[in-house]
């Protein structure tokens, strides 16, 4: 008998199928027949990109911060807002990027930085923080909460609303900025007022209904991601761990809470149960669900409407952590 149901790849809003395919034509197949990080890193960095003017920001800063205790600085790439259009105070976002913990960087992801600026009217701080296998759990998050750290210490010459420090990541990145808040909560600071979450990795056991469903067919798949935490928690890593699985840690006294979510993503369902648990625990959250949309959607705001309304979600959200917020951030809702 026949499977009624649509193929993953058919659920997939049709304007952006033409993207999934490029997009996983161009990806390494990691846990296929590319196994060795450094070999997926070339094939990323000599795909082809569109040629496109950058966002415009105030100004860019690459440089360094404190590390962790032993370890080295931790590079960062500071983008402040234009004065004339935002003048502080502003929000401060501490912003990680994805790339399953091996991949990606700040260049890779220095147009959605530069766009989160703009949305947010936010200093940005992006962080170069050290990559899986070379550098397994938890040094990435270590990096993490050091560059936290040290952006809640300098609030001031970001420009940044003292009350108004946020921290952000997509895919990985989401993992750990959810895990740098559990280390904030243990360590006693900083204050961070809202978590941006985009379609964040959280649970390392993998077993939510949406890595079955879209495990192949929509970019991200779910022999990606099992290649990726192996690569991250090494072959005696502990996934159960609350600081490589936050999805399994007391979420109690966390801040507020915006979460973007793609339909047709194997990490929907991560993103979704985090959203409940918050709820549980009585901690405020929006889940701005996109059915029809791909893992890494909200980097083509410039060709994707759905990626500009979420973007405009996120902004708002971030926007409102200010002590005179001009919006509420409160958009989205349970979509999908």
């Amino acid at each position: 008998m026949t499977d009624p149901r649509p193929r993953p790849a058919e659920r997939l809003d049709p304007a952006v199928r033409p993207y999934v395919e490029a997009l996983t034509a161009a990806f390494p197949d990691v846990g296929g027949s590319v196994t060795d990080a450094d070999e997926a890193r070339r094939i990323l960095a000599a795909a082809p990109r569109q040629p496109a003017d950058p966002p415009r920001v105030g100004a860019v800063e690459d440089r360094t911060v404190p590390g962790p205790s032993g370890a080295p600085p931790v590079p960062v790439r500071i983008y402040l807002p234009d004065p004339e259009e935002w003048p502080g105070p502003r929000p401060t976002v501490v912003f990680l990027h994805g790339g399953g913990f091996v991949l990606c960087d700040l260049d890779t992801h220095d147009t959605t930085a530069r766009t989160l600026s703009r949305s947010a009217g936010a200093a940005v701080v992006s962080v170069d923080y050290r990559r899986a296998p070379e550098h397994r759990f938890p040094a990435a998050l270590e990096d993490a909460y050091a560059a936290l750290c040290w952006a809640g210490g300098h609030l001031g010459e970001l420009g940044g609303d003292p009350g108004a420090l946020v921290v952000a990541g997509d895919s990985a990145g989401g993992n750990l900025a959810a895990a740098s808040l559990l280390m904030a909560r243990e360590r006693r600071g900083p204050a961070v007022a809202l978590q941006v979450l985009v379609y964040p990795a959280l649970d390392a056991a993998q077993t939510g209904g949406s890595y079955r469903t879209y495990a192949e067919g929509c970019f991200l798949t779910a022999a990606h991601l099992r290649w990726f935490w192996e690569q991250y928690l090494g072959p005696d890593g502990d996934g159960g761990h609350p600081l490589a699985s936050p999805l399994r840690a007391d979420l109690t006294g966390l801040p507020p809470a915006h979460l973007v979510v793609a339909g047709c993503d194997p990490l929907r369902d991560d993103g979704r149960a985090y959203h409940r648990r918050l709820t549980a625990c009585g901690v405020p959250s929006v889940l701005d669900a996109h059915p029809g949309m791909f893992h890494g959607f909200l980097a083509l705001t410039g060709v994707l409407p759905q990626a500009r309304e979420a973007m405009a979600r996120l902004g708002g959200a971030i926007d409102s952590t200010l002590t005179n917020g001009k919006t509420s951030g409160e958009a989205g809702g349970i979509t999908g």
